[in-house]
C-alpha cells in the first residue's frame, strides 16, 4: 500500500508563489515518474508536470517558465514549485507516482488526496 500526502497548498496573489511538496509512504519497488496533476472546477484533470526517475522533466505548456518540479528520490518526496501565479492556476493539485509496489507486479499510478490552490487577481 502506497500513500501520498501532500502539502502547501493555499491561497496566493497573483504573481506570488507557492510550493507543494508530496511525500510517498509504503512499499515502493520501483517509481516510473513522480507527478503534479490539477483539476478545476468543471474541467478534466491535466497534467502540470512531471519528472522521470532519470530526471527528465515535462511540464504543460501553461506552466512553462514559471513551475518547477523536482525530487529528492532518497526520500521519495517531490515538489512543485510555482512562481508569477495566475488565477487560472486556481485548481486541487494531486501528487502522483508512477511505479511498482511488488515484484512482477504492474506499474500503476498512484494519487495523493489533493491540496487546494487558490490564486486571486
Amino acid at each position: 500500500q502506497v500513500h501520498l500526502v501532500e502539502s502547501g497548498g493555499g491561497l496566493a496573489q497573483a504573481g506570488e508563489s507557492l510550493r507543494l511538496s508530496c511525500a510517498a509512504s509504503g512499499i515502493i519497488i520501483s517509481i516510473d515518474a513522480m507527478g503534479w496533476y490539477r483539476q478545476a472546477p468543471g474541467k478534466q484533470r491535466e497534467l502540470v508536470a512531471a519528472i522521470t526517475s532519470g530526471g527528465s522533466t515535462n511540464y504543460a505548456d501553461s506552466v512553462k517558465g514559471r513551475f518547477t518540479i523536482s525530487r529528492d528520490n532518497s526520500k521519495n518526496t517531490w515538489n512543485l514549485q510555482m512562481n508569477s501565479l495566475k488565477s487560472e492556476d486556481t485548481a486541487v493539485y494531486y501528487c502522483n507516482l508512477h511505479g511498482r509496489t511488488s515484484y512482477g507486479g504492474y506499474t500503476l499510478h498512484y494519487w495523493g488526496q489533493g491540496t487546494q490552490v487558490t490564486v486571486s487577481s
